[in-house]
């Protein structure tokens, strides 16, 4: 991994150094493994005759010359990271010549080679500290300066970066100096790229350029057009409700491969993953979230590029500011207006799963060093924190709150700032004090729940209602909420709201006196409209309302909650797996939002594969299946639902005749009108035929045949690790192992290896695990050592022995607290799958 710099290193590296700039030049023609990375930094010192260390990860350095001073290369730590720099002057010139290295793991200067035309591409992953992978940097967040790049690189190359070339002569470009920005956010994409050029023009007819990129070899599949739309949309929204323009002169949004994340928001150079360019057909929901992943990085453009975080502490304000404007931005200018639907499913949804585990922290976390950092891209920093803004954006008023982020951009434009910076600033405009909010929602761990709680007259009528409001001992915090009630009745047009009452909950018990009186609904719904973050609990006749008629509740939203509610239920085992799986058969007819379907068909697979009493999995799986072959069958030919269904059919598809069927869609002799079995379905048709031992290599290899792509690529190694043999699994640990494969090769071999299905043929692997974790958390990447920590945690093998193992390997061996956070999730995990399926057991 690159350098572990702490907090206290950076504070008192911040508190020593001004940096003006950097002038980098790269040479990418040197070849294949490393290449030439020269910098030169021009710096400020408070106190000439200090020494400080600058970062540059697995270089081989020439020349390290300091104020004219050379300076001995062997001094450079290869292993930290670090060259140091003792006796610096008031004003300093750094140069260092080095060769870097290219990264395979997608992290730092990535280097991949299309399998289909033997392409070279290239592009940058630097947060959170991979900057000095590709040079030689200050590379901590508050320590911005302007950057120059000059790249060497062949004449036919895309070559993109921050801003655009300012001059190019045969195969060297020199790019436009940046404004100051983090060294995190500096960007170069590089390779025989295939790009859609437009443009976004202000009323004022300014226009700012943009670009669309992708590998060639995926050119035909690029949807630019559409990206495009979302992207004006954006820039409208963005630009009116922040009160100022766009920051930066150029906007390119570059999808590249084996990347790790969904995007990263390099300043005016956006990488994506480059799955959003769909080869094959894919529901609207798929470009829903494509289009939350454009505008939450445009988001960061502001918030983030703009105005910086000082230390990664404050990474959830970075995240969750992003998180919720874009989905603002969907709901208020885009066609996906059931955004806030979408969000109560997907973000809170892991944001409360996030916030039971044994890991569970504060939104505004304490970040020691980077490798804690790392681990910290979660659902509290992401989701948590977006739903808490939503609630501060309800308590200090929606005008309020931009205001009050107009005039902290102003204040804070190019420079770094924390918490305190931002409240200020709304506190101004509110006039509401924000001291004991932030103590109460940022600065304490745990979720809180809700429960409605009445008594009634002879005639059915409310004689009295209360919120009861409960905490988990380890996190007691009952904080203030403001929430709404809503009473739903059946009536001719479906489940629809009589009444909403909103109110502020605060402490144990909150009174309701203006229910009093009014006839109990059928359903009662806590947190209607979901202003809060708080789980949520239904009283009995509420819950057999549910039960009976979920999908007769007509409006997205509170049906939404309601199925959040169930799962919830489900996962903490207090409703039976059978009941929450019945529930979705039952139920998901009357769903109307295809988002909301996907995310319920996962979670009822889930369910079953890792709640469900064993015993009753496999009544469990036909129970599922045959619902979802109706359901494919009465579907609208060629509908977003139908391939919905099919795909969740095909993944729980167990029996022969059900097996038989995948058989058939695969081969062509079962033919469903409307539906194409395209590449990306095919795939999906033998993996489950290859789970279940109907197909094997021999298939794997003729479909890689038929598609040659990095994509097949990763699809046939994931089949092969999915093989229900001791045989292959044993050859896909190996490999796995072995440090040497590519990050999405690697990520796919393991995603086949922990198949839910097998979890017998994983038995031999816990110990296995345990005696690899620790090596590879020392040697390998961030990414690829905590990959194997999270995913490769044999949280499939649900049984006490798996819990025992993972507290004995914690206090024998006392691994980094980054490691042992990821351990314990995955014990958190088989445990809470005990108890559901102990509740299970207990269901007729």
């Amino acid at each position: 991994m690159a350098g572990n710099l702490t907090r206290e290193e950076a504070r008192e590296r911040a508190r020593l150094l001004t940096v003006q700039s950097y002038e980098v030049e790269l040479d990418l023609t040197t070849g294949a493994e490393r290449f030439g990375s020269t910098t030169v930094i021009r710096f400020g010192c408070a106190e000439p005759g200090a020494s400080t260390f600058v970062d540059l990860h697995g270089g081989v350095v020439h020349e390290v010359t300091l104020n004219g001073r050379a300076l001995d290369p062997a001094s450079y730590d290869a292993e930290k990271g670090r060259i140091p720099l003792p006796d610096l002057a008031a004003d300093n010139e750094l140069k260092v010549v080095a060769d870097a290295t290219y990264s395979r793991s997608g992290e730092g200067l990535h280097r991949f080679v299309d399998p289909v035309d033997q392409s070279v591409y290239l592009y940058t992953q630097f947060e959170t500290a991979d900057a000095h992978r590709m040079f030689t940097c200050f590379d901590q967040p508050d320590l911005k300066a302007e950057h120059e790049f000059t790249v060497i690189a062949p004449e036919d190359w895309e070559v993109v970066s921050n801003e655009a070339p300012e001059k190019v002569e045969g195969r060297v470009r020199r790019f436009a100096r940046t404004p100051r920005i983090s060294t995190y956010i500096t960007a170069l994409v590089a390779g025989p790229y295939h790009v859609v050029r437009d443009e976004y023009r202000r009323a004022d007819g300014s226009v700012i350029p943009l670009g669309v990129f992708c590998r060639a070899s995926l050119a035909e599949h690029l949807d630019g057009d559409a990206i495009v739309d979302v992207t004006r949309q954006g820039f409208a929204f963005f630009e009116e409700v922040f009160g100022r323009p766009y920051p930066f002169n150029k906007y390119d949004q570059l999808f590249v491969p084996e990347f790790n994340a969904g995007a990263m928001e390099n300043a005016g150079c956006v990488t994506f993953l480059e799955d959003y360019v769909f080869r094959s057909r894919v529901t609207d929901a798929a470009y829903e979230r494509r289009a939350e992943t454009i505008l939450h990085e445009m988001a960061h453009m502001w918030f983030g590029d703009l105005v910086t975080m000082r230390w990664w502490d404050d990474l959830w304000l970075n995240e969750s500011f992003a998180t919720f404007m874009s989905v603002l931005c969907q709901a208020e200018a885009t066609k996906w207006k059931s955004a806030w639907t979408t969000f109560a499913n997907l973000e809170k949804a892991w944001a409360y799963r996030q916030d039971q585990l044994p890991s569970t922290h504060p939104i505004s976390a304490d970040i020691p060093d980077i490798r804690a950092v790392e681990v910290n891209f979660d659902g509290i920093t992401y989701a948590k924190g977006a739903s808490v803004l939503k609630q501060l954006v309800a308590y200090v008023g929606r005008d309020n709150f931009l205001e009050g982020v107009r005039h902290y951009f102003d204040r804070h434009a190019w420079g770094n700032t924390v918490l305190t910076d931002l409240l200020g600033a709304l506190e101004q405009t509110s006039g509401r004090e924000l001291t004991s909010w932030s103590k109460e929602w940022l600065e304490t761990a745990g979720v809180n729940t809700m429960r409605p709680a009445y008594e009634l007259d002879a005639d059915g009528n409310f004689t009295s209602f209360a919120v009861l409001q409960e905490a988990k001992p380890d996190y007691p915090t009952l904080r203030s909420h403001r929430l709404a009630i809503g009473l739903y009745d059946r009536t001719p047009d479906g489940i629809v709201r009589r009444r909403r009452v909103e109110l502020d909950v605060v402490g144990a018990r909150t009174e309701v006196a203006e229910l009093v009186g009014d006839k109990r609904p059928d359903l009662i719904l806590v947190n209607d409209d979901d202003l809060t973050y708080t789980k949520v609990r239904l009283d009995d006749h509420s819950l057999k309302t549910l039960v009976e008629g979920i999908g007769d509740i007509k409006d997205g939203l509170p049906r939404a909650l309601c199925w959040s509610a169930a799962w919830d239920m489900t996962r903490d085992a207090e409703m039976a797996t059978r009941d929450y799986v019945r529930l979705v058969v039952s139920g998901i007819r009357g769903v109307t939002d295809i988002m909301v379907t996907q995310t319920l068909l996962r979670q009822a697979r889930t369910a079953l594969q890792q709640y469900a009493d064993p015993a009753w999995r496999p009544e469990g799986l036909r129970l599922m299946a045959d619902a979802l072959y109706d359901l494919a069958r009465e579907a609208a030919p060629g509908s977003d639902f139908q391939l919905a269904y099919v795909q969740a059919f095909t993944a729980v598809a167990s029996s022969p005749e059900h097996l038989a069927y995948v058989r058939g869609l695969l081969d062509g002799t079962e033919v469903l009108d409307g539906l194409t079995v395209d590449t990306e379905l095919r795939w999906t048709l033998l993996r489950r035929l290859v789970v279940r031992g109907e197909a094997g290599q021999a298939e794997l290899d003729a479909e890689l045949k038929r598609d040659p792509t990095a994509a097949g690529e990763r699809h046939a190694a994931a089949g092969a690790a999915a093989i229900p043999t001791a045989e292959a699994k044993a050859a896909a640990w190996e490999k796995i192992t072995s440090g040497t494969l590519p990050n999405a090769v690697f990520r796919a071999t393991i995603g086949g290896f922990v198949e839910p299905d097998q979890a017998d043929l994983l038995l031999p692997y816990v110990d296995k695990y345990f005696a690899e974790v620790g090596r590879v958390w020392k040697e390998w990447s961030s990414d690829t050592s905590q990959t194997f920590a999270e995913v490769g945690y044999p949280f499939l093998v649900i049984d006490q022995s798996t819990v025992d193992r993972t507290e004995a390997y914690i206090a024998e061996h006392n691994p980094p607290s980054a490691l042992v956070r990821l351990l314990s999730e995955g014990r958190d995990g088989v445990t809470r799958a005990l108890k559901a399926r102990a509740k299970d057991a207990t269901a007729s």
